[in-house]
């Protein structure tokens, strides 16, 4: 597969205190590649989720929101090649199998073990194929953070991962998150698969509160294609091997530190998914203000995001910025037509609802021919605010998935 051409460099990841991971071959698919990751984690690790919204969740997304409410972790297992997604009590079985399976070995409670597939929905995950990727997994060497990312990898053109740090009560914490995403992205929390590890001493409730926070100015502000999955899984893990005192609430020494390095993270994280968009050319930022609220920002931003003729447009290089208005007056939200502004780039192209004097398109189409987009709508109604991600449409995502089967 062609590497996007938006592709970063795979970072240099310190090694986390008390997790480690591996990978194996299960042949999910008819193809020479580890598609199995089993992580494990020292005793005490903590964790937390963001999970789909999805009404047609896999076995998996279900089976981590009841294990999220213990918190605890000790193990996670992701499969690749099949989303297991729709596929019954057949589903759900080959999830507690692969849970009590895990559990067995490592001498914990099936609830400790989470549990993420990705790729087909409809074909049940063949227990058989699990056990021995997982039998495979138990007695394989440690593996390399790059193996890892590689291994939960589908239509990804290439591995994405990111680091950050933080000064917690004296001690530096790390953190790294992995990430596999391309098709399918539309958040309605996240759309992909992602597993950030830290070797912070976090409180659960406490960590879960700092993923949310940061899933929604991160994972839910990004989409390539307005399409929501069924197995959308961000988990995160703290293993307390850093010896920091235990972060509990936000008064803590270091508190605010670290949900920034998190939120950091997963800013960086989501970015990488866009720029892997199936087909993509183009990284667009759409950054939406004056409306009546953020929520209203949010959602016309998304309508602009998410718009085909203006996500077209930008893959042609195309000025064409009255599918930028389109876009905004599509989305329900507030909005009067005179009061709206409009830029790419740095440069005004319409104000008061309309072009504004003397308008030059030349500068704009230079801003269209690079490889990051900005695009800037004003509603002038309030001080509601938004920024979302996204990128172009090209005929390099019809290709991917009008194949995507065979």
């Amino acid at each position: 597969m062609t590497i996007s051409p938006l592709a970063s460099p795979f970072p240099v990841l310190p090694a986390i205190a008390g997790v480690t991971p591996r990978v194996a071959r299960a042949h999910y698919k008819n193809w020479d590649r580890c598609d199995l990751t089993f992580v494990t984690f020292a005793e005490g690790t903590t964790a937390a989720g963001v999970l789909t919204q999805s009404k047609c969740p896999s076995p998996e997304v279900e089976w981590c929101r009841k294990a999220l409410i213990l918190g605890n972790a000790r193990a996670l297992v992701v499969n690749a090649g099949n989303s297991n997604a729709f596929t019954g009590a057949r589903g759900r079985t080959a999830v507690e199998a692969i849970a009590a399976r895990t559990a067995q070995t490592l001498g914990c409670q099936p609830s400790d073990v989470y549990v993420a597939s990705t790729g087909v929905i409809g074909v049940p995950l063949p227990i058989d194929k699990a056990e021995a990727g997982l039998d495979a997994a138990f007695v394989a060497d440690v593996c390399s953070w790059q193996d890892a990312t590689d291994t939960i990898g589908t239509t990804d053109t290439f591995p994405k991962a990111a680091t950050t740090s933080a000064i917690v009560d004296g001690k530096t914490v790390n953190l790294v998150g992995i990430i596999k995403g391309s098709g399918m992205i539309a958040p309605d929390m996240a759309t992909m698969l992602g597993f950030i590890f830290t070797d912070a001493a976090v409180d659960g409730a406490f960590l879960q509160g700092c993923l949310a926070a940061a899933n929604e100015k991160t994972f839910s502000c990004i989409t390539v294609d307005s399409d929501t999955s069924t197995s959308d899984t961000v988990l995160a893990f703290a293993t307390g091997r850093a010896g920091n005192a235990p972060l509990t609430s936000s008064d803590d020494d270091g508190a605010d530190a670290f949900a920034a390095a998190l939120a950091d993270l997963c800013r960086q994280l989501a970015h990488l998914v866009v720029r892997d968009g199936e087909g993509a050319t183009k990284f667009i930022r759409i950054d939406v203000e004056g409306a009546e609220s953020d929520r209203s920002a949010h959602r016309i931003a998304m309508s602009v995001a998410n718009s085909p003729l203006v996500k077209t447009a930008i893959a042609g290089e195309d000025a064409n910025w009255g599918r930028v208005v389109m876009a905004v007056g599509k989305a329900g939200e507030p909005a009067e037509r005179d009061q709206l502004a409009i830029r790419f780039g740095t440069t005004q192209v319409a104000e008061g609802g309309l072009a504004v004097a003397g308008y030059d398109e030349a500068p704009v189409a230079a801003h269209l021919k690079g490889s990051d987009v900005e695009i800037g709508v004003d509603l002038g109604l309030g001080e509601g605010r938004a920024t979302v991600w996204t990128c172009d449409l090209t005929h390099g995502y019809i290709s991917i998935n009008a194949d995507y089967r065979s």
